[in-house]
């Protein structure tokens, strides 16, 4: 297993550079026939022009297994749009915690083995909390998220208790397109989350995300895997919580990455994906009939 696998959306670091036609998700580049240019390189990142930004005090979290592929540009990258920063290095075997050791500005907590996606944000929640943040974005480390958008994301905190990015909210310039099993799987658990809980979700499973403490004092994480965002959905709607979904760009070049195990057998995954989520409807007390989930 290599890094966070993210169902319809998984990716590389492309150059060139991306644009997008919505003007409060950008906070890099120059305008340009009414568009802004999001700079994305294997070079520092240009410098930053005015956005909007929170006021209040943000952890940003990045959590890594054996991303020594792309952790240095990504880190260099998040530092130009991000205060504070925490890397939980999930019991990565490779050169990752080397590289680690040359951003010492970063914080850093190391899982002795690979516990699992979920188990990495569980502990960027409890960090974030510990050290009295007003609240927490979380993004990954393979190149899919785009760093300059971290302040306006963070941003929305100020009309939500719970941002989430979606890759399908609306089309940028280039999007790239994931494996069919992959988009087929996102859909179809999408489509639960908005038949059983209410919600209007276009991406249930994008990891580029922010939460207030109200969020993070609501989650009681026990999936460890990458199932965890359903039980983080299904408390979200139990604890009443806003949401609201931020458009980011559909980065996916790197196909060669897996879920790992059984998880790499969709029928399986999907089936996996269904009993954690019934666990927490249940758990929530949030059970509903029909065809909810199926």
């Amino acid at each position: 297993m290599l890094g966070a696998v993210a169902e319809g959306g998984q990716g590389g670091w492309p150059p060139g550079s991306l644009t997008s036609t919505d003007p409060n998700l950008e906070c890099v580049g120059s305008e340009n026939g009414g568009r802004t240019e999001i700079a994305r390189s294997r070079s520092l990142p240009a410098p930053r022009t005015p956005c909007e930004t929170s006021p209040m005090k943000l952890l940003t979290a990045i959590p890594v297994h054996n991303e020594e592929k792309y952790l240095e540009e990504v880190l260099r990258q998040v530092l130009q749009y991000a205060g504070d920063v925490l890397v939980v290095d999930d019991g990565s075997t490779d050169r990752t915690p080397e590289l680690l050791g040359r951003f010492p500005s970063v914080q850093v907590v190391r899982h002795p083995t690979n516990l699992g996606y979920g188990a990495g944000l569980k502990t960027a929640f409890a960090r974030a909390l510990e050290g009295d943040y007003d609240g927490l974005v979380t993004l990954d480390c393979d190149g899919q998220h785009e760093p300059a958008m971290i302040p306006a994301i963070g941003a929305r905190l100020a009309e939500a208790d719970m941002v989430s990015g979606s890759r399908y909210l609306q089309v940028f310039d280039p999007d790239q397109r994931p494996p069919e099993e992959r988009r087929r799987i996102n859909v179809e658990v999408t489509r639960w989350l908005n038949e059983c809980l209410g919600l209007h979700l276009t991406d249930a499973f994008c990891g580029f995300k922010a939460y207030n403490r109200r969020a993070l004092e609501s989650f009681e994480v026990t999936d460890l895997g990458y199932a965890m965002p359903l039980q983080i959905w299904v408390q979200a709607v139990q604890h009443g919580l806003k949401i609201v979904e931020a458009a980011v760009p559909l980065i996916y070049l790197d196909e060669s990455r897996a879920f790992g195990g059984s998880l790499d057998d969709s029928t399986y995954r999907l089936n996996h994906y269904r009993q954690v989520f019934a666990d927490a409807l249940k758990r929530a007390g949030l059970e509903v009939g029909g065809g909810c989930g199926g």
